[in-house]
C-alpha cells in the first residue's frame, strides 16, 4: 500500500509544532491588537484576476490558479493586499478612517524552496487606509518592530531598510527618464544587491545601454545610507515634489526618533521591492547577521483600492512571514519549549470509583480546567506516573475508602502533599488551590 505524504512545500504540524506557531501567532495578534488594530480574514480563493497585473510578473508566475467546477479562473491566495483592498473599497464608505486591520492568514505560491520558504506559509499583515501622510508609516513600523520585539528580539537581532519608490521617481524623472524607463530601472535596482552589474541587462535589452553618467547617479542613488546623505544628493535639485518629500522623509524619521526606535531604522534606496503595486515608502527587515532572507517587508499602496473597483484611497501596509521568522527566533534562542500540561489528573481506583469521578470530571472540564484520566483500570502506581508525564499539578484520588467518606483526596504533585476534599467542593477547591 503506498505511503501519502504532504506536497512539496507543504507543512504538516504535529501538536508541538502547532503549539510553537500557536505561540507566534498569540503574540502577534496581542500586539496589532495594542496599537488598535481589528482582525479580519477572507476566503482561500480569490478570482485569478485579482492578482493578474495587479501583483506583479513575479508573484503571477507562482500562482496555484486553476479553473473550478463552475468555469471560473481561481487562484490560492499569494498574498493579502489585493484581498484586504477588496474587502475595504467595497464597505470604504461605511468604515471609520483611518481603518486599522490586520490577519493572521496562510498563503500559496508555486516557488522554489529554500531555507525559509516554503509553497505553503502563514503571514501577519497589518495595513492602514484611508491616512496619506506619513504618520500612518510612523504607526506600521512601530508596530512592525514591536511584533518582532515581543519575542525578545532587539536592535541588535534586527533592523528594517527603509526606501521610498516616489522620490526614486522623482529624482530619475529630474534626470530625464520616462515613467516605462524609470519602472525599468527600478527593476534593476531590485535586483542589484542580487546581482551587481547584471541586474541592468533586463533594462538594456529593453531600452538600450544607460548612459554610464546616469548609471553611476542611480548606483550612487542606490547607495544612500542616511538622510544626511540623501539631503546632499538632491541639495541642487529644486523640484517641488522633492523638496515636499523630504519634508515627508524628515516627519518620518523625527517621529521614530522620538518613539525611540530610530536604532531599529536604517536608510536605504538599495530597496524598492518588486511588487507592482507599490507607490511610496518601502521597508524590509532583516537579521543583522544577514544569514536569512527577509523577515518583513512592506510599504505604501495608494493606487491599489481604485485599481481594484473601490474608493481612490490611499493605503499602506507590511507583512511577516513564519517561516524565516520562527527560523529566527529559533537562531537566537527565543523560541520556547512547548509543554502542554494537565491541570487535574485523576486517579481511579476501580469502576465504581470511575463512575463516581465522571461527575466531577465533566464539572472541571465544564469549568475550563484541563483535566485528564485512565480510559482504562490500570494500577495506582502507573496512573501517578502518567500524572508526572503529562506534568499535571493537582491529583485528584478516588479510592473505595474515600468514596466511603464522602471525600477525594486532592495530592499536590510538587510537593506531595495530600488533604481531603467533600465531593460537592471539589471545583471550587481545584480552583482556590490553582489561584493560590
Amino acid at each position: 500500500m503506498a505511503t501519502f505524504q504532504s506536497l512539496p512545500g507543504f507543512r504538516d504540524f504535529y501538536p508541538d509544532d502547532l503549539s510553537r506557531r500557536n505561540y507566534i501567532f498569540r503574540l502577534w495578534r496581542q500586539t496589532a491588537s495594542a496599537f488598535g488594530f481589528s482582525e479580519y480574514d477572507a476566503p482561500v480563493l480569490e478570482p485569478l484576476d485579482l492578482y493578474k497585473a495587479k501583483s506583479g510578473d513575479e508573484i503571477e508566475a507562482q500562482l496555484f490558479s486553476f479553473t473550478d467546477k463552475g468555469g471560473r479562473e481561481v487562484a490560492l491566495r499569494p498574498e493579502m493586499t489585493p484581498t484586504v483592498c477588496r474587502l475595504v473599497g467595497a464597505k470604504a464608505n461605511a468604515l471609520k478612517r483611518p481603518i486599522k486591520w490586520f490577519s493572521i492568514a496562510e498563503f500559496y505560491r508555486y516557488e522554489r524552496m529554500q531555507k525559509g520558504r516554503g509553497r505553503c506559509f502563514n503571514q501577519l499583515n497589518a495595513d492602514i487606509f484611508g491616512e496619506p501622510g506619513p504618520e500612518a508609516e510612523l504607526e506600521l513600523l512601530a508596530l512592525l518592530v514591536q511584533s518582532l520585539c515581543s519575542f525578545g528580539l532587539t536592535s541588535e537581532d534586527f533592523y528594517v531598510r527603509l526606501s521610498d519608490r516616489n522620490l526614486w521617481f522623482f529624482y530619475l524623472e529630474a534626470l530625464g527618464l520616462d515613467e516605462a524607463r524609470i519602472r525599468g530601472v527600478l527593476g534593476a535596482v531590485d535586483r542589484y544587491e542580487k546581482y551587481g552589474e547584471d541586474a541592468f541587462k533586463g533594462y538594456t535589452e529593453q531600452y538600450g545601454a544607460l548612459d554610464p553618467e546616469l548609471k553611476a547617479k542611480v548606483i550612487g542613488f542606490l547607495q544612500i545610507k542616511s538622510l544626511a546623505a540623501l539631503e546632499e544628493t538632491l541639495a541642487t535639485m529644486t523640484d517641488d515634489k522633492i523638496t515636499a518629500r523630504l519634508a515627508d522623509w524628515r516627519s518620518l524619521l523625527g517621529s521614530l526618533d522620538a518613539m525611540g526606535l530610530s536604532q531599529f531604522i536604517q536608510v536605504d534606496f538599495g530597496v524598492v521591492r518588486g511588487l507592482a503595486y507599490y507607490t511610496g515608502f518601502v521597508f524590509e527587515a532583516f537579521d543583522r547577521k544577514g544569514e536569512l532572507r527577509a523577515i518583513a517587508g512592506g510599504g505604501r499602496y495608494d493606487d491599489l483600492v481604485a485599481k481594484l473597483g473601490g474608493p481612490d484611497l490611499p493605503a499602506v501596509g507590511f507583512a511577516i512571514g513564519d517561516m524565516t521568522f520562527a527560523l529566527l527566533l529559533e537562531q537566537r534562542g527565543l523560541m520556547p519549549a512547548m509543554v502542554q500540561t494537565v491541570d487535574v489528573y485523576c486517579v481511579i481506583g476501580g469502576p465504581a470509583e470511575r463512575t463516581a469521578a465522571f461527575a466531577a470530571i465533566q464539572s472541571l472540564r465544564a469549568s475550563g480546567f484541563r483535566v485528564e484520566y485512565p480510559l482504562k483500570d490500570v494500577a495506582f502506581g502507573k496512573q501517578f506516573k502518567a500524572a508526572s508525564e503529562a506534568g499535571a499539578r493537582l491529583a485528584l484520588i478516588y479510592g473505595s475508602d474515600e468514596l466511603a467518606k464522602g471525600v477525594v483526596k486532592l495530592r499536590d504533585m510538587n510537593d506531595r502533599s495530600e488533604r481531603e476534599v467533600p465531593i460537592a467542593e471539589i471545583v471550587s477547591a481545584v480552583r482556590d488551590t490553582l489561584s493560590g
